[in-house]
């Protein structure tokens, strides 16, 4: 299974270019099987100090996993997701059909 961390957006302040909030998505992939998540991870003003022109998407990756989102419990998460997927333990429809 192959699991790619990436960052969707920031929301910046104008005045000081300091990003505030990134929009992360994690994504794995197992064959023909995949499965994501995708939220948000806030930062204080100045904090972290890398502005947004000059930053990078694995800086930015960094911080969020230093803030709370939590790399492990994610990953195990899609992959709970895809062997619910391989291995259903429920499905729908009707008899008659």
């Amino acid at each position: 299974m192959q699991i790619t961390w990436t960052i969707e957006t920031c929301e910046h302040l104008v005045s000081t270019g300091y990003i505030t909030v990134a929009h992360w998505r994690a994504t794995a992939q197992d064959g023909d099987y995949s499965a994501s998540a995708y939220s948000t991870c806030s930062f204080g003003e100045g904090d972290p100090s890398i502005p947004y022109a000059d930053v990078t998407e694995a800086e930015v990756l960094d911080w969020c996993w230093a803030n709370g989102v939590d790399k492990d419990a994610t990953e195990a998460s899609l992959a709970a997701q895809i062997e619910a997927q391989k291995n259903p333990v429920q499905e729908s429809g009707v008899p008659w059909a």
